[in-house]
């Protein structure tokens, strides 16, 4: 299952909402019986890779999207989430 464009409006965010989305994402994947979820997000969205990291989310891969990117050393991080004992 691919999580994708997670965002929570800067006015709410601290509040524990997307910690929230995140383990809900995770229960539904694994009571349809999907074995991973997996998510991209930038270099730059720290506080990003520490959310899904804390949620049990590892580094997979990264990439730069384009040779401006490359250029720039911009890159987009691959995160996977196994999910062992699926429903």
């Amino acid at each position: 299952l691919e999580l994708k464009r997670m965002s929570v409006s800067k006015d709410c965010r601290g509040q524990g909402i997307a910690k929230a989305l995140c383990g809900e994402v995770l229960r539904f994947a694994r009571a349809r019986g999907f074995g991973a979820v997996v998510l991209s997000t930038s270099a730059v969205q720290v506080a990003a890779q520490r959310l899904y990291e804390s949620q049990g989310f590892r580094k997979v891969g990264a990439y730069s999207p384009s040779l401006l990117s490359r250029l720039l050393c911009f890159q987009i991080f691959i995160y996977r989430c196994d999910l062992p004992g699926r429903a």
